[in-house]
């Protein structure tokens, strides 16, 4: 199984993919911390598209290659565009695994709260690097909710399932 995120900057994305993991079991895949660990700096947009299509070019086999072998994986990959999820349903589709694809519903102001409060405390396991708020308005742009034509199973969530009520 193999489980993914779509939601603005801010949203929740890692919050729900860490308790994902923990909950089903499954393994955690986070790019932001590839994206880190491998040297990447994101001050814009184009850095993390640049650090990001990288980095999945680095991860796509291994990826499917633990859902060959039945590990289930919650991928902490931004899946904000149609183009994003193709890249997933890459993944899992020639395999028959199945997915889920959660789709993160936060009001915009607490999208920019929680990314001021993490800037600000740059708390282990969630923060990589600081997302400026004109990062967060220019990728925001960019985000296009997924549609039912795209054919994936969604579950959506809202700020008051992760405990922001």
């Amino acid at each position: 199984m193999l489980h993914f995120i779509a939601g603005k900057v801010g949203s929740g994305k890692t919050t729900l993919a860490r308790g994902l993991a923990l909950e089903l079991p499954a393994a955690h895949i986070c790019e932001d911390q590839w994206i880190a660990l491998l040297g990447g700096e994101v001050k814009t947009l184009r850095d993390y598209v640049r650090h990001s299509t990288r980095c999945r070019g680095l991860m796509g086999p291994h990826l499917r290659e633990l859902l060959r072998v039945g590990t289930s994986l919650v991928l902490d990959f931004a899946a904000n565009t149609p183009r994003d999820r193709a890249w997933v349903r890459g993944i899992f589709e020639p395999l028959g695994a199945d997915h889920v694809l959660h789709v993160m519903d936060v009001p915009e102001a607490l999208c920019l709260e929680r990314l001021r409060r993490r800037n600000a405390e740059r708390p282990e396991g969630l923060f990589w690097f600081e997302v400026s708020e004109a990062l967060h308005h220019e990728a925001a742009r960019y985000y296009v909710p997924p549609t039912e034509a795209e054919g994936f199973r969604v579950v959506r969530h809202d700020a008051a399932s992760l405990g922001d009520g």
